[in-house]
């Protein structure tokens, strides 16, 4: 049972390390989600915003942690 928990408490602290960054990915999803209700005609466009969005959360969090 203990090491069931300790497994819990790995995967949550993937998640809830680094709060900011899941806050970013979060909004990046929410708006790839709007574009792609706005644009049905246009799947592309959804899947382009989380491209771009998620590389551009990675490429911040990378720099702003190499700076720290």
């Amino acid at each position: 049972m203990k090491t069931l928990v300790n497994i819990f408490r790995e995967l949550a602290g993937l998640f809830i390390d680094d709060g900011l960054f899941a806050l970013a990915l979060s909004v990046v999803v929410v708006l790839a989600a709007i574009v792609a209700a706005i644009a049905p005609a246009v799947p592309i466009a959804a899947g382009v915003v989380l491209l771009v969005g998620c590389l551009g959360v990675l490429l911040g969090n990378v720099t702003s942690t190499g700076t720290r």
